[in-house]
């Protein structure tokens, strides 16, 4: 059975419509017998911001698909979960080469994203006042998926968060709750390519002691 980490980043779940439904979602999964789904809650495991990299990167590596939940904050992700990945994606674990080996802890799993946004889906085109589509935002997600070695799953969008309404917000919910109780069993994915190689130069990353005595 194939194991599924749900990492998801809200600031404050009390002002939240859609990732609060979706993590009470995703928990109640979690929970039923025999269920391999795990949820963690950044902002509730780590108020202080230090993150357990051991943890994190034992969760990860017990994962087949790995989720992240969040609200797009400024085309980006909140700040608990851009510090999740700077912690816990380190040299020679998840990408490039040390002195311990070849980042390759996550080559072979998945990623998918899933995200809502405040501004309505009108908001996210060439004449609306976030001048871009949504995928014009998700190149830095796709790249850091591909240096892990990571397959970048098509992303659930949720637009317009704040004012979603009851019917539509259990739809998507609904979809959520599937989508995790079926993977791998996804029809799309028999079609998507697997994820390109990034090799990192030896040069491009230099040793811990060059990158202390440069600091």
């Amino acid at each position: 059975m194939a194991h599924v980490l749900v990492l998801a980043a809200h600031p404050d779940l009390r002002l939240s419509k859609v990732n609060l439904a979706l993590l009470r979602a995703a928990h109640e999964l979690a929970a039923a017998p025999g269920a391999s789904l795990e949820v963690r809650d950044l902002y509730a495991l780590y108020p202080d911001y230090v993150i357990d990299v051991h943890d994190e990167q034992a969760a990860a590596e017990r994962a087949d698909l790995i989720v992240w939940l969040h609200p797009v904050q400024w085309y980006s992700m909140p700040p608990l979960m851009k510090l999740w990945l700077d912690e816990v994606l380190t040299l020679g674990w998840a990408y490039g080469r040390s002195g311990s080996g070849p980042g390759r802890a996550l080559r072979g799993k998945d990623l998918w994203l899933v995200a809502s946004t405040g501004g309505a889906e009108a908001a996210y085109r060439p004449d609306g006042y976030n001048r871009y589509f949504f995928d014009a935002f998700l190149p830095p997600y796709e790249q850091t998926a591909a240096l892990c070695g990571l397959r970048f799953l098509p992303p659930l969008v949720l637009h317009g968060a704040h004012a979603v309404g009851t019917e539509r917000l259990a739809v998507h919910v609904s979809t959520w709750r599937e989508r995790l109780a079926t993977y791998p069993a996804w029809p799309e994915l028999a079609d998507l390519e697997q994820c390109p190689d990034c090799d990192v130069p030896a040069g491009d990353r230099p040793a811990t002691q060059a990158v202390q005595e440069a600091a």
